[in-house]
């Protein structure tokens, strides 16, 4: 395992007081899936009629856990359901071996539970490459079931971390009609995250109630604007999944409110810059604004190629107000830019324009600027009306450490 000794500078002070989510129940155990006296295997419990939604990698090389939850998103919300993940290892690049321990965890809570194995989604993360000991799992079945309770999300969340220095947990709530919706998540990411899709495994509940299709329409939309902008070092996981799960205790139905998705963006963004927060070896948190694209997806694309190069990485964790590799950014990513006529400005500092450094460019002035913890570096096109803002992390010695020993 990866020798993570302290917390990310990035984190926050604490862990984030959630509710509980009326419908849907939590339990963890230590299974010893790679690691012996480690929380490492959560299930999540929900009442009938609970509609879940969800997104996944898109990566060639799938997990067969993904494979498997793909196939059962979008079916009838008639029973009960359920959610098991183990961490430590990625059930992943396992072939039939893989599918196997799918087909034999799924099988097995739905026994102990009495929920539908259709009805049974799973997840696993950790190494790839080596088959998932699904004994282990199998065996802690029922001492879960016995102990589930709403007040564990908490407990959750640290049990699905690998190399996360945090447990990462968001909420919020919403008046709708006179009544109060709540939502709570909590996500595990940290490196092996460049999105395509959502973000390595996140998990959110609420007691709204929303048909599934409607709930799945919601959840990609936002999921385009939050998850799939942040990376930390280009990697698209093979194990990436989110599911979205609405219990619908409440009775308040959520379908097209404004407010409903307003709040749900806000968990799903704020679980997308903790795990950037929490990169691996991370030391600056860096949002990318890029305006005057083409288009929007121009602007994305761009705003990428700044964010996921190591040269510009590097010279944000050695705090260099190097903007000539920005520069070098925009001009490989292959979206429209004119030299002539971007602007790229450091916080406030306007540092270049026309094609030059600024006029009133003062280096010592941006060299202080990227000394700071929080970081933002806007490029303007000056092509069109495109945006897009992405997030990253800089990249320190500390990523080479941690990824070096991953699998010791």
């Amino acid at each position: 395992m990866a020798k993570i000794t302290k917390v990310s500078p990035l984190a926050p002070e604490r862990f984030p007081a959630l509710p509980a989510i009326d419908g849907v129940q939590f339990a963890t155990a230590r299974a010893g899936v790679r690691y012996s006296g480690r929380t490492d295997v959560m299930l999540a419990v929900l009442d009938p009629g609970t509609a879940v939604a969800g997104v996944f990698t898109r990566s060639a090389t799938r997990a067969a856990p993904v494979l498997d939850c793909q196939r059962k998103i979008g079916r009838p919300a008639n029973g009960p359901a359920a959610i098991l993940v183990n961490s430590g290892n990625a059930n992943a690049f396992t072939g039939r071996h893989g599918e196997h321990s799918v087909a034999v965890v799924t099988g097995a809570v739905a026994q102990v539970t009495g929920i539908a194995e259709e009805r049974v989604f799973t997840a696993s993360t950790g190494v790839i490459g080596e088959p998932l000991p699904h004994e282990r799992i199998v065996a802690k079945l029922a001492e879960m079931t016995s102990d589930l309770s709403a007040e564990r999300l908490e407990d959750a969340a640290r049990a699905i971390m690998t190399t996360d220095t945090f447990p990462k947990g968001s909420t919020a709530e919403v008046e709708i009609g006179g009544k109060t919706v709540t939502i709570s998540g909590i996500a595990k990411g940290s490196g092996m995250i460049a999105p395509d899709m959502a973000t390595m495994l996140v998990y959110i509940f609420t007691d709204a109630k929303a048909e599934q299709a409607a709930l799945q329409e919601t959840l990609v939309r936002l999921t385009d604007r939050t998850f799939n902008c942040i990376t930390v070092d280009s990697d698209t996981s093979t194990s990436d999944s989110l599911l979205l799960c609405a219990t619908g205790a409440s009775g308040v139905d959520v379908t097209g409110d404004a407010g409903f998705e307003r709040a749900l963006e806000q968990v799903m963004l704020d679980l997308a810059y903790q795990v950037v927060r929490d990169g691996e070896g991370a030391t600056k948190f860096v949002e990318i604004r890029v305006t005057g694209a083409a288009s929007d997806a121009d602007a994305k694309v761009h705003g990428l190629a700044i964010a996921n190069s190591p040269l510009v990485k590097t010279a944000i964790a050695g705090e260099d107000p190097n903007w000539g590799r920005v520069v070098m950014a925009i001009g490989k990513s292959g979206a429209a830019a004119d030299r002539d006529l971007l602007s790229i400005r450091f916080g406030e500092i306007l540092v270049a324009e026309k094609g030059w450094v600024s006029p009133g460019y003062n280096e010592e002035e941006a060299a202080t600027y990227m000394k700071g913890q929080d970081l933002v570096i806007a490029v303007d096109l000056g092509l069109g009306e495109g945006a897009s803002t992405v997030w990253t992390c800089d990249l320190t010695h500390g990523y080479i450490e941690i990824n070096a020993d991953y699998r010791s």
